[in-house]
């Protein structure tokens, strides 16, 4: 069972666009999924300060910046 991660921070717009096709997609694939904010962590905040929204599938980077729901739910078919 894959479970996926996005990093992002409040007030970030992208990152609300990637929250809502994350929701969507894991729902309809009944994938678990969480959010975590790069503000919980200065390593996460050093790592990921440039390319937030990031989308983590299984703990490994998918995406950054936008999220593509086509080549998300491919990824997660495997």
């Amino acid at each position: 069972m894959h479970r996926i991660t996005l990093l992002g921070k409040p007030g970030c717009h992208l990152c609300d666009d990637a929250r809502e096709i994350i929701a969507r997609v894991a729902g309809e694939l009944g994938v678990p999924w969480e959010e975590v904010s790069i503000d919980s962590s200065d390593e996460l905040k050093e790592k990921y300060w440039e390319m937030i929204p990031v989308t983590l599938i299984d703990g490994v980077q998918h995406d950054f910046w936008r999220v593509d729901e086509a080549r998300l739910r491919a990824a997660l078919s495997t």
